[in-house]
């Protein structure tokens, strides 16, 4: 029988190449040979001035007592919920080393995803690396192994009413709202921060909610008097009450003293502090700010972050400008990157920043004052207490107050449209294309980009419109490779949408935005609305640009692969042909764009059955490639992949075996053991297995395969019904007609549903069973069904394909013994 495998690739403008021949499947994984001993990803430092709490502290350490339960701390912002957690975290860590603490940033869903895989890597899960894998159930499983030992995971900033009732926004857990993956398993339990009791009474049961008040007098006191490092005097407990004992005020109030000092004093604050009252108030509620609602906190959060942010905007302007560009990421961790992106943009662009004659490594002067100056800013927001420093000292987070606070400000000054441009061009500037090569950068700047989400700047400038247009554009092409296709469709549509406003539809960011759209529609097997996109842009380009053009070529060969996913392989042909015989001419027969056009080309041929040229052009890349690129990069990984199938359809199975353990074994070190590239490693492999009768083998991987998909993908997904038809065929070369016939019949339904009847997988399907049929002992159903998809196959492969043959071959067969049999 024959296997069936999905092949495809695009090849496009900047929506990156995806060059193989792609056969879904799995393979097992492995336990890490060194596993981590218990640790914590609580990103903060312990506050060495922490007032301990010593009654609520008591109480989170009598309901942790209760393994599996569920705890939540419920307060004001700025009252010191996510410090008691952190104080309480580094407590555990002292008195129970082999305790496991898990940190969790859940103020929004990208924060939360981010978090889970953090801890992945943590704990060193298999198949972590893999963008693409349900992240929520690996670590949910990891949680629920009781072997793991002790375990505490604290979701900080639960606030989001919505956020633990949807599905996880990614292709592989459609199932399970995020609830459903908090574990209650022994002998962990789950620690929840949170202003609102009602967020967290959907998570926490009533009885386990401890309210979190504002210190008392005594405790405030000590507060003021550590951070300021001065005794208990009359001033000092005024201030506190004034402050009205909530923590985040009273450090900012020390913050400020401290910064001040010695030419300022408590009792100078103190006057201060209640002229200031009546002003930050107003600040606030002045009439239609959007923001007012959200304010939670008492007053005296806002009058000491008002009287600290008017200080630093007289004496370093600079520094307010930063913490104004600061409050519109994402608080909970803003890399230092893309705050210096703007800060070296912004210098006049005449000066030189590199002095040419400097020694490697040294920094001119006029670089050197910018890092000076950006490292005081930092120094001076921290001093502050306006932002903190976490993880490796690259990434800064602030409290909420702060940031909703100096957004209102930005706002109340008509500031809004200058920080918006400048966020967004900073973030647009930072974010790469989504290579391999960049998943991590990435994902650490996504949780910006779904902020930016929100943030279109409608009124403003021509050219920040244009560059939220881009990174939405990018960041497209992110989540088109690692999956998360709900998240590219939005970004692809609104790219483009925004493009076509201000550009029009022929201008060429908006071809771009309409190419990468309809990948979008194709990975939602809309075929028909994405092939009318690409003929749409092609047409464009050909007029505009020329035939040979590399944004024409570029589209030709993602319109030629997109017909060839269909079954229409002549038309493929001709366009691959095209692009491959300019590609030769103008920039030479070895430009990884040309061997890029060759290996697409070699598919269609594979494809049509015409196996020596499909490997005459495979070896030719794979060669070539290993010379420019390494036999180690992706892309000549995948040309020994495909050669390796076609040995194998050509019976050679010796050599693509060799080819594919190589392969597979690469790419479990390089790319991680679930990785998509990884898993098409082992599917293949697996098909090798069966043609060489070692079915056992084949049964095990494509057993794993199937399931997987099923789960990840969804049952009518192309990749799980590959899955079950391969595990269909290692069923009928085992004699085991009926479950095979099972599964046929499955795969052939769903295939017609979402295929077409004469898609070249749908006739495979009904080829296969036919021959279980007529196994079966059901002759004249095989025969019906063979005859009507032998015409379908002369339609659409033509009648010297090797499938149409052994098609006509099996009919004329089954008919004459009919014949015979009667007679």
């Amino acid at each position: 029988m024959t296997t069936i495998t999905n092949s495809g690739t695009n090849d496009g403008v900047l929506v990156g190449t995806n060059n193989g021949t792609v056969t879904t499947q799995l393979h097992l994984s492995q336990r890490p040979k060194n596993p981590p001993s218990p640790l914590s990803t609580v990103p903060f430092k312990r506050d060495a001035d922490f007032v301990s709490r010593d009654r609520l502290l008591d109480q989170i350490y009598e309901k942790g007592l209760i393994s599996g339960s569920r705890i939540a701390l419920v307060g004001l912002g700025g009252v010191g919920k996510s410090q008691l957690a952190i104080e309480y975290s580094y407590r555990v860590r002292s008195e129970s080393p082999e305790t496991w603490v898990f940190w969790v940033h859940a103020s929004n869903a990208a924060r939360f995803e981010q978090s889970f895989r953090d801890i992945a890597e943590q704990v060193k899960i298999p198949d972590r690396q893999d963008l693409k894998i349900d992240i929520f159930r690996l670590v949910e499983d990891w949680l629920r192994n009781e072997k793991r030992g002790k375990w505490i995971l604290i979701l900080d900033n639960v606030d989001d009413d919505e956020l633990f009732q949807k599905k996880p926004a990614m292709r592989d857990a459609p199932t399970k709202l995020l609830l459903q993956y908090l574990p209650t398993s022994l002998p962990g339990y789950i620690i929840v921060t949170s202003r609102s009791r009602e967020v967290a009474m959907k998570i926490v049961d009533y009885k386990n909610l401890l309210e979190i008040q504002p210190m008392d007098k005594s405790e405030g006191l000590e507060l003021l008097s550590r951070k300021l490092d001065s005794d208990d005097n009359e001033e000092s407990r005024q201030l506190v009450k004034e402050l009205e004992f909530m923590p985040l005020a009273i450090v900012q109030a020390a913050g400020y003293i401290r910064s001040r000092a010695p030419r300022y004093s408590v009792s100078r604050y103190l006057a201060e502090f209640r002229n200031n009252d009546r002003k930050a108030i107003n600040l606030l509620k002045q009439e239609g700010n959007p923001l007012y609602r959200d304010w939670e906190a008492s007053n005296s959060v806002l009058v000491t972050w008002q009287m600290s942010f008017d200080h630093i905007r007289q004496k370093q302007p600079s520094a307010a400008d930063l913490l104004s560009l600061m409050c519109f990421f994402d608080r909970q961790g803003i890399p230092e990157h893309l705050l210096r992106v703007q800060d070296t943009r912004n210098r006049d662009t005449n000066s030189e920043l590199v002095n040419d004659s400097a020694d490697d490594g040294e920094i001119s002067g006029s670089e050197s004052d910018i890092v000076d100056e950006f490292e005081d800013n930092i120094a001076t927001l921290r001093g502050y207490s306006f932002i903190s420093i976490v993880e490796d000292g690259s990434v800064f987070t602030m409290h909420r107050l702060v940031q909703l606070a100096t957004r209102t400000w930005v706002e109340s000054h008509g500031r809004l449209a200058i920080w918006t441009e400048r966020f967004i061009n900073n973030l647009c500037t930072a974010f790469p294309i989504g290579t391999y090569e960049n998943w991590d950068t990435c994902g650490s700047f996504f949780p910006h980009v779904k902020s930016a989400l929100s943030q279109r700047p409608k009124l403003l400038s021509l050219q920040s419109r244009r560059n939220w247009a881009t990174l939405l554009h990018k960041s497209a092409w992110y989540t088109w490779k690692t999956g998360k296709i709900a998240d590219m469709m939005e970004m692809a549509t609104r790219s483009w949408k925004e493009r076509v406003e201000i550009l029009g539809s022929e201008d060429e960011d908006s071809l771009e935005s309409t190419a990468v759209l309809a990948i979008a529609y194709e990975e939602q097997g809309q075929w028909k609305t994405a092939e009318n996109l690409n003929v749409q842009v092609l047409d464009l380009r050909r007029a505009k640009l020329g035939e040979e053009h590399p944004g024409t070529l570029a589209t030709m060969s993602n319109l030629a692969m997109m017909v060839c996913d269909q079954g229409r392989y002549e038309e493929a042909e001709r366009l691959q042909m095209q692009v491959t015989e300019i590609r030769k001419r103008t920039i030479g027969e070895e430009h990884l764009g040309t061997l890029t056009s060759i290996n697409n080309l070699a598919i269609t041929y594979y494809e049509q059955g015409r196996y020596e040229e499909a490997e005459r052009l495979q070896m030719q890349v794979m060669e070539t490639r290993k010379t420019k690129l390494g036999e180690q990069h992706p892309d000549t990984l995948t040309s020994m992949g495909n050669l390796a199938i076609t040995y194998c359809d050509q019976g050679r199975y010796e050599e693509a075996e060799r080819l594919q353990m190589q392969v597979m074994e690469t790419r479990k070190t390089k790319l991680g053991e679930q990785h998509p590239d990884t898993l098409t490693s082992m599917g293949n492999l697996a098909i090798t297995y069966c043609d060489q009768g070692r079915y056992e083998e084949a049964e095990r991987l494509q057993m794993q395969v199937m399931e997987t998909r099923k789960t990840k993908l969804g049952e009518d997904h192309r990749n799980t019904l590959t899955s079950m038809a391969n595990l269909a065929i290692t069923y009928y070369d085992q004699g085991r007609y009926t479950e095979a016939e099972r599964f046929e019949v499955q795969v052939l339904e769903a295939s017609k549903k979402k295929l077409g009847e004469e898609h070249p997988d749908t006739l495979m399907c009904m080829f296969n069973l036919s021959w279980t049929w007529k196994r079966l002992g059901q002759t004249s159903d095989a025969i019906d069904l063979l005859r009507f998809c032998l015409a379908r196959l002369e339609r659409v492969l033509g009648n010297d394909h090797p499938t149409t043959l052994d098609t006509s071959k099996a009919l004329l067969e089954w008919t004459t013994e009919k014949v015979n049999d009667k007679s």
